[in-house]
């Protein structure tokens, strides 16, 4: 094996290549290499195809020509010398690795598909990392000569003699109720999770204590999120992974939870999180690694920065110390302004009504929605906002005051349910007419990078490909109204900005309006108009009151938190630090919406 530096990467997704299906290993066929008589790719007997990265020129025709999307060829404009870690010839490999920090939390930020799981089982002890070399045994005497005189020499020697304890807050909180055997409760669940008998300290940090005779079965998705930070906090441990620890929690939780796995950190252990929004991000990590490269492909963990340094870069594009472009363009924060400049169109309005439960009630007050337009939704969890996007897709009727928009509603829900034997392609054909046009490929198929799912079932897809499937699904439907409960959840920061994109366009094309309930504030800073806030008491009355301007919607809400946001030079909003010189400002100006 070739142990320079490769100027070219080349991978071959092997549950999509069919040789029997595309004429017989077509691939083979229109390789420049292989016609002047060279052994570029190649199979042997009926057994699939792979590629010589040393042959391979980059012409990218192989990968233009599959019919099945399965081959990527990646020229490289850096020198990434071997990886830390690949599965097998023109499979994923990794390159470097995140290392974690005694009493500070590490965020990664970066696409999925990039190789944090790789890079956890290398951490954790579980995968010893084969340097590239794959068809070699890989030993940890190995891996600890290679980085010998380096920060990651102790660390893995502390691995190879088991003393790192990992616990880990999976991604997919969604299938923890399948996981669980019988019809356990949230308290029985997490007393046999509790190693560290600090099962009252957690449950109170938490605020879990009332859900506690609950089935797992029956726990709302913010509701799961905080039992499986529990559980994990609970594990005997010296080094916590957090994937994705804020998805489903309003802003208030997110910044608990933050706090939450800050402390974990300051009683001396190390932690690694992983953190698509922003905002909180940035709250929570001391340090940042950013991840790039192509996901299912490669990926690449840059050198660690600090975190404000870091995100910087992220949206910028470009990693300064290794001096490369993974990104040609800057993600941008536009500033909003309170009114749109052109009259808004009514669509619809809606009366005062009302809607009870055992122990709950709901009261909204008189709205209406324009053409054109998003609202965003937001207020802390069980303060109805779900209810209210059920009652407005009919799934729910009201107590008092009449509701029936009579319009269409495309509505998606927070539980997406993943057990289809549908491929995505069936069923977006389902919903849409236009399936395969040229307009649908633009406005919904390429923003939320669905070509490569249309053959996957629903029931393989992941959390981020599930969520983005359902977001299209909603798009394609023929609809007055999209009402979408959560829709970043599970995406990262750049399917998020794709989402809103894709979003805004269906909204702008067909002249409609959405409904967006999230608690990304970065995400709905993008992309709405306007902005609902449900005020009242978690779990026993929700009060919705009339959209209002962007300023003065967040400004209800961050008001109602304690906290204010400024932004950076790049437009990048922040939490400013409590009881800051800048927070006190303005809060005394009562502007917590940016200054």
């Amino acid at each position: 094996m070739k142990t320079d530096a490769r100027q070219r990467i080349a991978v071959i997704n092997y549950d999509k290549c069919n040789p029997k299906k595309c004429g017989g290993w077509y691939c083979e066929g229109v390789c420049p290499v292989n016609r002047t008589g060279k052994q570029c790719i190649i199979h042997s007997d009926e057994e699939k195809p792979n590629i010589s990265e040393e042959l391979c020129i980059g012409c990218q025709i192989c990968q233009a020509k599959c019919p099945f999307e399965a081959i990527s060829i990646i020229n490289l404009s850096i020198k990434l010398g071997l990886p830390i870690h690949q599965y097998g010839k023109n499979l994923f490999r990794l390159h470097r690795l995140p290392l974690p920090k005694e009493k500070s939390v590490v965020g990664l930020i970066g696409r999925n598909g990039l190789g944090k799981s790789t890079a956890l089982k290398m951490l954790s002890g579980k995968l010893i990392p084969n340097l590239g070399l794959f068809d070699k045994k890989a030993s940890w005497q190995g891996i600890i000569d290679h980085f010998k005189g380096k920060e990651a020499q102790a660390f893995f020697e502390k691995v190879s003699a088991g003393k790192i304890q990992v616990a880990v807050k999976p991604q997919n909180i969604d299938m923890i109720p399948r996981i669980v055997k019988g019809k356990k409760t949230l308290e029985q669940l997490l007393r046999e999770a509790d190693e560290t008998n600090s099962f009252d300290q957690i449950i109170k940090s938490l605020e879990l204590e009332k859900i506690l005779d609950r089935k797992v079965e029956n726990l709302s998705g913010g509701e799961l999120q905080r039992a499986a930070v529990a559980a994990a906090a609970m594990k005997k441990s010296n080094f916590f992974f957090f994937d994705e620890p804020t998805s489903y929690l309003d802003i208030k939780q997110r910044i608990n939870i933050a706090k939450f796995i800050r402390e974990i950190s300051e009683k001396g252990n190390s932690v690694i999180a992983v953190e698509h929004d922003l905002i909180i991000l940035d709250y929570l990590s001391d340090f940042v690694h950013l991840m790039y490269g192509k996901p299912a492909a490669f990926g690449i963990v840059s050198q660690v920065k600090t975190t404000k340094s870091g995100i910087n870069e992220y949206i910028e594009g470009y990693s300064k110390e290794e001096n490369y472009r993974f990104r040609n363009y800057a993600i941008e924060f536009p500033e909003k302004t309170a009114e749109k400049s052109k009259k808004p169109l009514k669509l619809v309005e809606w009366p005062a009504f009302t809607k009870t439960f055992k122990g709950f009630s709901l009261e909204v007050k008189k709205g209406r929605l324009n053409k054109d337009e998003v609202v965003g939704i937001i207020g802390q969890n069980a303060t109805g906002k779900t209810t209210f996007a059920k009652i407005v897709a009919g799934l729910l009727d009201s107590d008092k005051g009449k509701f029936d928009l009579k319009l269409k509603v495309a509505y998606k829900p927070q539980q997406l349910k993943s057990d289809s034997k549908e491929t995505v392609e069936e069923f977006l054909r389902g919903k849409s007419k236009e399936f395969g046009t040229p307009q649908y490929q633009s406005d919904i198929m390429h923003p939320l990078e669905l070509e490569h799912l249309l053959e996957k079932r629903i029931d393989t897809l992941s959390g981020g490909e599930l969520q983005r499937t359902a977001i299209a699904g909603s798009l394609s439907q023929d609809a007055d109204i999209l009402l979408m409960d959560e829709p970043s959840a599970h995406l990262d920061v750049e399917q998020r900005l794709n989402a809103t994109k894709a979003i805004r366009s269906i909204v702008n094309t067909k002249n409609i309006s959405a409904l967006i309930i999230d608690h990304d504030l970065v995400f709905l800073d993008y992309l709405a108009d306007r902005i609902m806030f449900f005020d009242g008491v978690p779990s026993e009355k929700g009060i919705a009151n009339t959209p209002f301007g962007m300023e003065e919607g967040m400004n209800a809400l961050l008001k109602s938190l304690g906290i204010t946001l400024r932004r950076e030079r790049n437009g990048r909003p922040r939490i400013n630090k409590l009881d800051s010189v800048l927070d006190r400002e303005q809060k005394k100006k009562g502007n917590y919406y940016y200054s």
